[in-house]
C-alpha cells in the first residue's frame, strides 16, 4: 500500500475520502473550517445523527462538489486520554469504512490533535492495520485500499517507520492465519530462509538429526508424535559496530492437539495460532535492517507439531534438555515451555545482554488478563520496564505478573530436575518460572501472548485488531529494539 504525506492544505486534497478523527471532549470546534466549507452541513448532520465524537461512532458526509473530495468521514475517538491509541483506532476504523464504501484512497486529517510525528505514526499504523485482510484462500468482497495519505507536518521518516512496523505486524498475521496443513515446521523454516535472503541475515536450520547430535531432545520429544520433522531456526542480524546482543526466542508449535493429554474440540479449534510467538520473532527479524536497529539480534525459533502419533511423548517421560537439565513430563499439553527450554538454552551460546521469549504459553494468562493484555514476567527490572514502555508506545497492552520463588518450587520434580506442569493455579507464573531455569542468569523477560495473539470471539477485537491473528508483540519488540 502506498503511504504519503500531504503538504498542501486539507481543503485542496483530491482524495476518495477524507477521514477526520473527532474528540468527544472537544466537540466539533476543531472542525469549524470544515463546517464552513460545507456550508454548515457538518454541525447539522451531527445533530441530526446524534454524532458527538463517542468512540468508534462514525458519520459519513457527502460534499456535493463543495470540496475536491466527494466524501468526509467523521470518526469518534471518545475522550482520547491516550492520543496515539485514539488516533490509531480511529484510522483503523476509517480504513475499514473506506473499504466498505469501496474507495481506494484515504486521507487522514486530525485537526483536534497534536500535529506531531507521534500522531502521524499512529494514524499510519492504524490505517494499515485496519485495512488488513487475510485473503489468500478467499476472493475479497471489497476492493483493497491502495493509498493512505497523512495531512499535516509529519516527517517522511516517521511515516516510513510506522509503515514498516505495520507491515511487519501484517507479515506475522499472515503466518498465524495460515492453515496448519501448509504452515508446518519445515514450511516455517522455509519462510525463515526467505526472510534471511531478503533481509540479508545469517541463518541456520537444524533438523532432527542435527538436533539429536546437539542434544536438543526437548524439541524432539514434543515433535515425536508428528510426521512433520521438528526444526530449530536461528536467524542472526549483525550490524556493524553492534552495541549489544539480544536474543528473541519464539514458540513455534504449528499445531497443538495437546498430545496424549488431548485437547477438546473447542480447545483445539484455533491451535494453528500456537506458533504466534515464532511468527512474531520472524516478523521482527525481517524488519530490523529497514529500521536501522544498532544491536545484534538473534532469533531462535522452535518449530514442532504436538500430535498423538505412536511415538508421542507421554506423561511420566523424563527428557534431557540441551543444557543437560532433566524434565519430567506431567502434562503433554504443556509443551511450549519444553520447546522453549532448548531454544533458551541454545541462546546462551551468544552470551546475550538480554533475552526475551514470546509465546502463546498458558491458558492461565487468558484467565488472568482476558483477551485485552499480554503478561510479562522476568528477572530484570530494567528489561521488564523497557518492554512495558514499548508496549505503551505500540498500543499493545502488557501487564506484569509476579515471579515469586514459590512458583519455581512448584515446578520441581521428585524424579527429575523439573516438571513441565505444576497445577492449575498461578499457571502463567509457573510456566515462566520453568523457563527461568534455562536463561543462564542472563537478563530475561517472558511475554505470554496466549490471550491476545488470536481473536476468535468479539471480545478483544477492535478496529485495528481483527478477528483472527493480531500480530501482537511485533510492534512492541521493534519499538524496544529501536529505542534500546
Amino acid at each position: 500500500m502506498k503511504v504519503t504525506v500531504a503538504r498542501g492544505p486539507w481543503h485542496a486534497l483530491r482524495t476518495d475520502l477524507l477521514a477526520v478523527p473527532v474528540r468527544e471532549d472537544a466537540g466539533l470546534e476543531p472542525l469549524t473550517e470544515l463546517d464552513r466549507a460545507l456550508s454548515g452541513w457538518v454541525r447539522q448532520a451531527a445533530e441530526l445523527n446524534g454524532f458527538a465524537g463517542k468512540r468508534d461512532r462514525t458519520l459519513l458526509l457527502f460534499t456535493h462538489g463543495k470540496l475536491p473530495t466527494p466524501r468526509v468521514l467523521l470518526v469518534g475517538t471518545g475522550k482520547a486520554a491516550d492520543v496515539p491509541d485514539a488516533l490509531r483506532r480511529a484510522a483503523a476504523l476509517a480504513a475499514r469504512e473506506a473499504q466498505a464504501v469501496r474507495v481506494r484512497r484515504v486521507s487522514l486529517w486530525a485537526p483536534g490533535f497534536p500535529a506531531t510525528d507521534t500522531s502521524a505514526e499512529a494514524l499510519v499504523e492504524g490505517a494499515l492495520l485496519g485495512a488488513y485482510r487475510y485473503t489468500r484462500y478467499k476472493h475479497p468482497e471489497d476492493p483493497p485500499l491502495e493509498a493512505v495519505e497523512v495531512v499535516g507536518p509529519a516527517s517522511l521518516s516517521a511515516v516510513r517507520r510506522a509503515q514498516r512496523l505495520a507491515q511487519a505486524t501484517c507479515f506475522a498475521r499472515d503466518l498465524v492465519n495460515g492453515p496448519p496443513n501448509e504452515v508446518t515446521p519445515p514450511a516455517l523454516a522455509q519462510v525463515a530462509r526467505e526472510v534471511a535472503r531478503k533481509a540479508g541475515l545469517a541463518i541456520r536450520v537444524f533438523g532432527p538429526r542435527q538436533l539429536e547430535r546437539m542434544g536438543a531432545r526437548a524439541i524432539l520429544a514434543v515433535g515425536a508424535g508428528s510426521r512433520q520433522p521438528p526444526q530449530m531456526v536461528v536467524l542472526d542480524y549483525r550490524p556493524a559496530r553492534a552495541r549489544r546482543t539480544v536474543v528473541l526466542a519464539g514458540k513455534g508449535v504449528t499445531f497443538d492437539a495437546g498430545g496424549l493429554d488431548i485437547k477438546t474440540h473447542e480447545g483445539m479449534e484455533t491451535m494453528k495460532a500456537d506458533m504466534a510467538g515464532a511468527a512474531a520473532v520472524l516478523a521482527v527479524l525481517q524488519a530490523l535492517p529497514d529500521l536501522g536497529v544498532r544491536h545484534r539480534v538473534v532469533g531462535v525459533v522452535g518449530a514442532v507439531e504436538n500430535l498423538l502419533g505412536d511415538a508421542a511423548f507421554k506423561p511420566g517421560d523424563i527428557i534431557r534438555t540441551l543444557d543437560g537439565k532433566t524434565v519430567e513430563i506431567t502434562n503433554t499439553d504443556a509443551e511450549g515451555r519444553v520447546v522453549l527450554a532448548d531454544c533458551l538454552a541454545y541462546a546462551q551460546r551468544y552470551r546475550p545482554d538480554a533475552v526475551v521469549d514470546i509465546a502463546t504459553l498458558t491458558g492461565a494468562a487468558v484467565v488472568a488478563l482476558g483477551y485485552h493484555a499480554a503478561a510479562v514476567l522476568g528477572n530484570d527490572r530494567a528489561l521488564v520496564d523497557a518492554l512495558l514502555r514499548a508496549g505503551d508506545q505500540a498500543g499493545e497492552r502488557i501487564w506484569e505478573l509476579p515471579l515469586y520463588e514459590e512458583f519455581l518450587e512448584a515446578m520441581r520434580s521428585d524424579v527429575a530436575d523439573l516438571k513441565n506442569s505444576g497445577g492449575r493455579y498461578g499457571g502463567a507464573q509457573k510456566g515462566a518460572a520453568f523457563l527461568s531455569r534455562f536463561v543462564g542468569g542472563r537478563p530475561w523477560a517472558h511475554l505470554d501472548i496466549a490471550g491476545v495473539a488470536y481473536l476468535d470471539t468479539q471480545e478483544g477485537q477492535a478496529p485495528h485488531l481483527p478477528k483472527g491473528a493480531t500480530g501482537f508483540g511485533v510492534r512492541t519488540l521493534l519499538r524496544w529494539l529501536v529505542e534500546a
